[in-house]
């Protein structure tokens, strides 16, 4: 038996990268998986691969997790296939890094809607199914960029974004405390994905320095975060809620310092 056994799951960007990751796993787990993405082909090959894997995957059309009316579908979609919603699960996202005086109210708007309100939009049409589940499970994925400042990546809109999921986190839990539903937000560091590999870990960009300074030595992967995200997502964590789980390889709890030769 796996951990999420019959959970039906709604994810949020499973094209690729942590998306892609997460319908894997969890599927594996056992949950009954509905995701969708922009990138329509690519969401259709996950779901391939879940299905050859063994587990159970399904995918809208197209989500458009910006789009209040594409959200609805993809969460009524998931209730209409499987009859309830379990978990909710909030990878999507998209990002513009400029500095706060070359950076355009289009470019803050665009972020802030890509990575905030999408979370929002999921949780306000996922919340009544699973209080008529009597209760169920959120994983909101923040940012370690939530959490502090930067002086070395341009990311002003970012760091208000993902500070807003991880407030609106513990807001939700608050709120879902007494219908039983668990809001938990995982916070990944430095992660390697196509996109972040094409910028913040290109070795070009000024992060990629930082980068060789994480304490345990390594940049993180999609299954890193995926892996954190199970836990909270099952019922072992049945009395966690409100929770930021940081998964970044011990960055943000250490100061960088030399490294040594070893």
């Amino acid at each position: 038996m796996g951990r999420l056994d019959g959970k039906v799951t709604p994810i949020s960007g499973t094209a690729r990268g942590q998306g892609r990751a997460a319908a894997l796993r969890f599927a594996a787990e056992g949950a009954l998986v509905v995701g969708g993405d922009l990138l329509k082909e690519a969401a259709v090959e996950t779901v391939k691969i879940v299905r050859k894997l063994g587990g159970t995957m399904l995918s809208v059309d197209s989500l458009d997790v910006t789009d209040e009316s594409s959200v609805s579908s993809w969460i009524q979609t998931a209730a209409n296939a499987f009859g309830k919603t379990d978990i909710l699960y909030n990878n999507a996202g998209a990002v513009r890094f400029v500095s706060v005086d070359e950076q355009s109210f289009d470019d803050w708007r665009f972020t802030l809607t890509a990575e905030l309100d999408s979370v929002f939009l999921a949780c306000k049409h996922a919340w009544g199914f699973l209080k008529e589940g009597g209760g169920g499970a959120i994983i909101n994925i923040g940012s370690t960029a939530g959490m502090r400042g930067s002086m070395t990546n341009a990311r002003t809109a970012h760091t208000v974004s993902k500070g807003g999921v991880i407030a609106l986190t513990r807001q939700l839990a608050a709120e879902g405390a007494k219908y039983g539903i668990r809001v938990n937000c995982i916070s990944p560091g430095m992660i390697s994905t196509e996109g972040a590999r094409k910028t913040l870990l290109h070795p070009d960009h000024p992060m990629y320095e930082i980068s060789q300074s994480i304490p345990l030595r390594r940049v993180g992967t999609p299954e890193d975060v995926v892996s954190a995200a199970v836990f909270p997502a099952s019922d072992e964590a049945a009395y966690i809620t409100g929770a930021n789980l940081v998964v970044d390889g011990g960055w943000s709890a250490a100061l960088p310092g030399a490294r040594d030769a070893g």
